[in-house]
């Protein structure tokens, strides 16, 4: 596994560095490109927002830091690691966590059951999961009572809060949600960024959200603004 010399990253509190991270589609003109120079630093214990009009290429980012893709040129860097060097699925599975705008829960199953199923597929060895799964939704405020209920039988925020506390279910390092918020009312956005902001300050994850809310970016410790490429 290739180690990245620590001249290219001086600030050791930085657990994501993307460095000159170009991305062209396979069928495109030579020149044509989705992402283009991009360069942004993120560090443990920090909650970051990008932001971007449509066609800024904030999904295909999305995709590049969660290793769906691989950039055309360039690299990312993930705890010293370049991620084209290291193991992706267990990259997924253990060292990030992925909250989605549609949530992507199962929605056969109960909220504890969506989380437990997390942890077997990440394979994490804990003696009782329904007992840390019941921990975990009341990390994010979830009581008791929605363990046992169909996620179809609960409310669309309580439905993010589930999807949170499933990508929490490993104890990845990093947090990656895709319009966490754009489905919620501003009250339960509020709640839901509280949620985030607790998991970057209070226990030291790296938090970055994609989003076009103000409210969001107006409550991040820094962001960043894609811009289309020209």
């Amino acid at each position: 596994m290739k180690k990245i010399n620590n001249k290219e990253i001086k600030n050791k509190n930085i657990i994501l560095s993307i460095q000159n991270a170009s991305y062209r589609y396979s069928d495109a003109e030579e020149d044509e490109y989705a992402l283009k120079d991009v360069n942004y630093d993120f560090e443990k214990g920090k909650i970051y927002a990008i932001r971007g009009r449509s066609g800024t290429g904030k999904t295909t980012l999305l995709s590049l830091i969660s290793g769906l893709e691989r950039c055309t040129e360039g690299k990312i860097i993930f705890d010293g690691k370049d991620l084209k060097d290291i193991n992706l699925d267990y990259y997924r599975s253990h060292e990030i966590g992925i909250v989605f705008q549609s949530y992507n829960l199962l929605p056969f199953m109960t909220a504890s059951e969506n989380i437990i199923l997390s942890m077997d597929a990440s394979g994490v060895k804990i003696p009782n999961k329904k007992e840390e799964a019941l921990k975990l939704m009341k990390s994010v405020g979830l009581k008791e009572k929605y363990a046992n209920r169909k996620v179809l039988r609960i409310s669309g925020g309580e439905q993010q809060r589930v999807a949170i506390a499933r990508s929490l279910s490993y104890n990845p390092k990093m947090i990656v949600a895709d319009e966490p918020t754009g489905n919620l009312d501003k009250q339960t956005e509020k709640e839901i960024l509280e949620i985030f902001k607790k998991l970057a300050h209070e226990d030291g994850k790296c938090v970055i959200i994609v989003t076009h809310s103000p409210n969001v970016c107006n409550m991040v410790d820094q962001v960043y603004d894609l811009k289309k490429v020209k």
